[in-house]
């Protein structure tokens, strides 16, 4: 199977098949549009359809904290009908939301809170029409602290959001940490609750039981975990959260998350959790096996570059669907009317350390990448960045004057400059991430070596360096991946494209 199915920052998969049609939810925390569904007719190629949030309101994203925001969707056709539910939480989080849609390209409804608490919901139908919602529990102490509860379930009215009943405890895994992200099934004579357990990190795993009714009781299964890939030297960790679904020949397969973690030690992820496939065969007792997750030899190029036209808006206001901003639309960020062709962003006087920084994003999504922006900074100061949160982004940064590369990492910055020679010309910017060759033994080599670039006298000139382990999942504890574009910190940038060119290493 091709892995990974969806490359870069695109974790918590949920899959759905509607005929010979798979529709695909991952998360995006902090960043909006919120939500990519994903089509596929082979679970090879994918493209992204749209995004379940595009409109004011649908998400309480504009004052979320980094980590929270939205994210674990469930995505599942029922009666003609397309539902996903999703926390949306923390800080101006709606809660628990359920969406709604006929067509899985939209529009997607405004969303219905549920009367749940917990995270990681999963939504299910019994042979009698009710609805289940199966998530990671959460309540509170007397004194207020927040408690977690194990995998808990609800009878839910889909209409208004009530819960029909009081949370009940389910089979909450092998005693790994934090039982989280339950999906349920029924195949054949038997209900199943799969779940992750052991965290997100390195002792993530996919654990499963069955029962005779979507509310159990369950029974473990004897060669539980499906799915792990600590203590192990495969390319690919962290594997969990996954999902199960069907093929139309009777074969199954799970989607789940997984990264790719470099260095001599395998510590450091730079594009954080992405989405991975595996097959999954069931045996003569009932009970499902996956395989271990593993990457396949593809290598080929990725290209891609971002423009601006002013003239033909696209399904996002003219903006192509893989930009994101953060806790913002990219349509809130940029002016696409006031140069056509171009995007103007305008400066706040704060960079890429504001919350809401004027920033426009796409995700790295290949090992070895290069990504480069145009901008006219005549009449303001800004450039190219990558990101992934508030205290952690590589900075390449224009005036007329000079350009300045500055790496923050956790609150910790540094900075290298070199004078522009063509300070009446747009500055030409790149950031180049640069990974060791697989099978080299480089002691304290890291994930890659991240280098700030600026085009002068025909050319491409280094201003500076810094190891990318300090922009990894891993060092900064982060739930996203690398995010990189254009940004302005004061006055008018104007943005002429963002081109992506990049290629995974072969092993």
């Amino acid at each position: 199977m091709r892995n990974p199915l969806i490359p870069g920052f695109h974790p918590d998969p949920s899959v759905c098949r509607v005929g010979d049609e798979y529709f695909i939810a991952t998360s995006t925390f902090e960043y909006l549009p919120g939500i990519p569904i994903f089509r596929s007719t082979d679970l090879e190629h994918v493209e992204l359809l749209t995004h379940v949030a595009v409109r004011d309101g649908q998400l309480g994203t504009t004052g979320v904290p980094t980590g929270g925001g939205t994210w674990a969707p469930t995505i599942r056709h029922h009666d003609g009908r397309f539902y996903l539910v999703v926390p949306d939480m923390m800080g101006t989080g709606r809660g628990n939301v359920l969406f709604t849609a006929d067509d899985p390209a939209g529009p997607w409804s405004d969303g219905v809170v549920m009367d749940v608490f917990g995270i990681d919901p999963d939504i299910a139908w019994d042979d009698e029409g009710a609805c289940y919602i199966t998530m990671s529990g959460l309540g509170f102490e007397e004194d207020g602290t927040a408690v977690h509860l194990g995998i808990t379930q609800v009878r839910l009215d889909t209409e208004t959001g009530a819960a029909l009943s009081e949370p009940r405890p389910l089979w909450s895994g092998t005693g790994g940490m934090f039982p989280e992200a339950p999906h349920l099934y029924q195949v054949g004579d038997h209900w199943y609750l799969m779940i992750a357990e052991g965290g997100t990190e390195r002792g993530h795993a996919v654990t499963i039981a069955r029962g005779p009714s979507p509310e159990g009781p369950f029974e473990g299964c004897p060669h539980n975990p499906l799915v792990t890939a600590r203590g192990s030297d495969r390319p690919v960790q962290n594997t969990g959260h996954g999902d199960l679904v069907q093929l139309p020949d009777g074969s199954w397969a799970m989607m789940l998350l997984g990264t790719r973690p470099r260095s001599m030690t395998r510590a450091f992820a730079p594009m954080g959790r992405e989405t991975f496939i595996t097959p999954v065969t069931w045996d003569d007792e009932g009970w499902p096996h996956a395989e271990p997750v593993v990457l396949d030899e593809r290598h080929e190029p990725v290209e891609h570059t971002v423009t601006f036209p002013s003239d033909a808006p696209s399904s996002l206001d003219g903006f192509d669907g893989e930009v994101v901003a953060v806790r913002a639309f990219p349509r809130d960020v940029a002016d696409l009317e006031a140069r056509p062709g171009w995007a103007r962003l305008r400066g706040t006087g704060q960079g890429m350390e504001a919350t809401h920084p004027t920033f426009l994003g796409i995700r790295q999504v290949t090992e070895a990448c290069t990504v480069t922006t145009t901008v006219d900074v005549s009449e303001g100061a800004g450039g190219l960045s990558m990101r992934y949160d508030e205290s952690s982004h590589l900075d390449l940064e224009a005036t007329t004057d000079v350009v300045t590369l500055t790496m923050t990492a956790r609150g910790l910055a540094q900075s290298w400059s070199r004078e522009r020679t063509s300070p009446d010309e747009p500055a030409r910017l790149r950031i180049v991430a640069d990974p060791p060759l697989v099978g080299k033994a480089v002691l304290g080599a890291s994930c890659d070596r991240l280098r700030g670039e600026v085009w002068e006298d025909g050319g491409w000139v280094e201003v500076g360096g810094v190891d990318g382990a300090f922009l990894s999942s891993d060092f900064c504890e982060s739930f996203t991946g690398r995010v990189v574009g254009p940004y302005a910190r004061e006055g008018v940038v104007d943005v002429a494209e963002i081109a992506y060119s990049g290629q995974d290493v072969v092993r």
